[in-house]
């Protein structure tokens, strides 16, 4: 019991650091570091914040649903998976930060919220069963990569750098739901993946203005 207590403590102060701090890694190197944009009208930078910002809060919720199913998944395997995953998903955190950094903007002020929520879906699913954590991490996923999509559309065709992190986020976040599949994941009913969706827009019209 007082394992799990000194884990948990650990989860909350990993926790606050994603949601509140400018985190930073040097782990990969930053998709728009040597390029150069066509100057952006404020309306277009607004924009594009608006859009990284929402990114941002993603990926806080991301490491969240991760760390939590981490806490609570049966099988050793599977933890690391999800350990490994919440790593990877680290970068988009620094380059989501780094680019709202570049636009003069700050991150959500909903995201420690936005972390609870999550690391507590995690957690749950975790206690579901590997197979079907793995089905939550899957269908995150796709929903994040047809979100990404979104996102390439509607930002300013000026705007090449955030294009760019969007392109890498998306290759990386398919590679992860595929890597899901493959382990096993099951499908989740078509209620969960609505409810799912649901709370999606909700973090995205918060997170934009907010």
């Amino acid at each position: 019991m007082d394992k799990f207590v000194d884990i948990l403590i650990k989860e909350v102060d990993k926790g606050l650091k994603y949601s509140t701090q400018n985190f930073q890694s040097n782990k990969r190197t930053y998709p728009a570091e040597d390029i150069k944009n066509k100057e952006l009208t404020e309306l277009e930078k607004n924009h594009s914040a608006g859009l990284m910002r929402v990114n941002h809060s993603g990926e806080v919720c991301a490491q969240a649903l991760y760390r939590g199913q981490a806490l609570t998944a049966d099988l050793s395997d599977i933890k690391h998976k999800m350990s490994e995953a919440a790593s990877e998903e680290l970068d988009h955190l620094a380059w989501c930060n780094k680019r709202l950094e570049e636009l003069n903007q700050k991150p959500s002020l909903l995201n420690p919220l936005w972390y609870g929520l999550s690391f507590t879906l995690g957690a749950v699913a975790g206690l579901a069963g590997d197979k079907w954590s793995l089905g939550f991490v899957e269908e995150t996923e796709e929903q994040v990569v047809k979100h990404l999509d979104e996102h390439m559309d509607k930002v300013s065709p000026k705007d090449i750098k955030t294009k760019a992190i969007l392109k890498q986020m998306r290759i990386d976040e398919k590679a992860h739901s595929k890597a899901a599949s493959d382990a096993g994941a099951a499908e989740l009913p078509v209620m969960a993946k609505k409810s799912m969706s649901i709370i999606a827009k909700i973090m995205t019209l918060t997170s934009y203005r907010l």
